[in-house]
């Protein structure tokens, strides 16, 4: 199980099922309620930030260890890691200032033990994550799943109760009235 001084809610789901999509429309609605969200995403592939031909981008490729780009307005850091593999959750956590955060989500990592919703699509053919993941708090789906799935069943397309589920049930906050 990860450690962290704040809650650490995951999305765990199969590639095209709308991990992101989901992230994208939930933000807003948990930022609304008053809090500060961070976000872990994993990547399955070699990725970059920045565009070849820039600075920070020329600086990592010639040997910089760490290469940390800043701005007024935001920051990120770049770093480079001898090790293959997929990274670990903890490390990631562990590299957020969690003081300046209330929650963190979590896209990916499916194979490490933290809470967790799954995102199931049916129409798919994938079958759930759950039975085997016992981490999963919830099931979000956007028809019948096709069998009982003895956990809070979520609408996968009703992104305000998920908010809700995740204010009231995740972080046990009383419901505030929206407006």
């Amino acid at each position: 199980m990860v450690t962290a001084s704040i809650p650490v809610l995951g999305f765990a789901a199969y590639s095209g099922t709308g991990k992101t999509t989901l992230l994208k429309r939930l933000l807003p609605l948990l930022r609304a309620r008053g809090l500060r969200v961070g976000m872990i995403k994993h990547a399955h592939h070699d990725f970059d930030i920045d565009t070849p031909g820039k600075d920070s981008y020329e600086l990592r490729k010639a040997g910089a260890a760490e290469m940390l780009i800043a701005s007024g307005r935001r920051w990120a850091l770049m770093v480079e890691t001898p090790r293959e593999g997929d990274p670990l959750l903890q490390e990631m956590l562990d590299r957020l200032d969690q003081r300046h955060l209330d929650l963190v989500l979590v896209e990916g990592f499916k194979h490490e033990p933290f809470p967790k919703i799954e995102l199931h699509r049916p129409a798919l053919g994938k079958p759930l994550l759950f039975p085997e993941d016992r981490e999963v708090i919830a099931v979000a789906s956007d028809s019948d799943p096709g069998r009982p799935v003895g956990l809070p069943l979520l609408d996968l397309n009703d992104v305000p109760a998920m908010a809700e589920f995740i204010w009231r049930d995740f972080l046990g906050r009383e419901a505030l009235a929206q407006s």
